[in-house]
């Protein structure tokens, strides 16, 4: 009873009025691939909330309006792109031109904006002060990640950290800044239920597609728990149909993409997430290749404790059963 008391009130107070709360999220480019990528997560366990933020317009650029989301808001940024505008001239244009007809502020809203610019990409971000805390946003050359109601900023810098250190295509570092993300109570709001969110998407529009409407894009997964299709966590339901996704797409698949690790850098105690990978065994080495341990993957997600090292950088060789699956450098810094 309490938890469907839980569930109405969340929904009553995230959906009135055609407000809604989201979390965490990143749109990115692949400026040589011409590739427009979006993906998010929220404690909203309906089919259209986490997705309801993303606005891919083909072949220019992507927008996620988040926050006390609005339709109008999020119609107007799409006009604002289509016009022409610069990512940061769309969120200029926004903040002096918010409509709080439907609920909230300026100082409440959150906006991630990226686009191609003929191959030399540009972004902006926006995070109002008025947002729930944690939260912030992580502005790169052609990516913007951007969070509120969070457990701590590390869901931003381990998003952020993935994105820069996965090697492989758009689609393959989005998934793995979705992994990195991924933590009880990323979104704070879902911390009770052990889950990192309620529903989460990505998707990665080409070139070649000529519908960005939901579903219609060569990537366009979309998943959340009141569909009852599924029990965990809503982002290792994404990973799953992403796999099969790239195997029906007959894409090479890195098993060591697979594998994400958090925080990096870190202080004491790194997480780790296998995926589908198959690693059996991880081996810890020094800069200069001296063995400090080796752990048998008894788990799908092992924690390696460093607090008993020095400070410096180390590596972790991944092996399945009968071979090496590759290597990931890890930052140790003692506070």
């Amino acid at each position: 009873m309490k938890q469907l008391f839980t569930l109405i009130f969340s929904h009553l107070l995230f959906s009135f009025n055609g407000i809604a709360q989201h979390t965490f999220s990143i749109v990115a480019i692949d400026s040589l691939t011409g590739e427009i990528g979006s993906a998010g997560a929220t404690c909203i366990s309906t089919e259209d909330g986490a997705i309801d933020i993303s606005d891919i317009i083909l072949g220019v650029g992507a927008i996620h309006t988040q926050a006390y989301w609005t339709t109008v808001n999020q119609n107007a940024a799409h006009a604002r792109m289509i016009a022409g505008d610069s990512p940061s001239e769309i969120i200029t244009w926004l903040q002096a031109n918010d409509n709080e007809a439907q609920g909230g502020i300026v100082s409440d809203r959150q906006y991630g904006i990226v686009d191609l610019n003929n191959g030399n990409p540009r972004t902006a971000a926006f995070t109002g002060n008025s947002n729930w805390d944690e939260k912030g946003h992580r502005v790169g050359a052609n990516y913007s990640i951007q969070g509120n109601i969070l457990i701590s900023q590390d869901v931003l810098n381990d998003m952020e950290n993935a994105l820069l250190t996965t090697t492989g295509d758009l689609c393959t570092k989005l998934m793995a800044v979705m992994q990195a993300a991924k933590r009880p109570g990323a979104d704070s709001r879902c911390l009770e239920d052990n889950i990192s969110s309620a529903s989460a998407f990505i998707r990665v529009a080409k070139p070649t597609d000529t519908n960005s409407s939901y579903g219609n894009l060569w990537l366009d997964i979309n998943v959340w728990t009141a569909s009852g299709t599924f029990t965990g966590d809503p982002i290792d339901e994404l990973q799953q149909k992403f796999d099969e996704f790239k195997l029906s797409a007959d894409l090479p698949v890195n098993k060591l993409d697979l594998i994400s690790i958090f925080p990096n850098p870190i202080h004491d105690v790194l997480n780790i997430n296998l995926n589908n990978s198959g690693a059996q065994k991880i081996v810890v080495t020094s800069l200069i290749g001296e063995i400090i341990t080796e752990v048998e993957a008894t788990t799908n997600q092992p924690k390696l404790d460093f607090s008993k090292f020095n400070s410096g950088i180390y590596f972790l060789t991944f092996y399945d059963k009968n071979n090496k699956l590759g290597i990931k450098k890890v930052v140790l810094t003692k506070n």
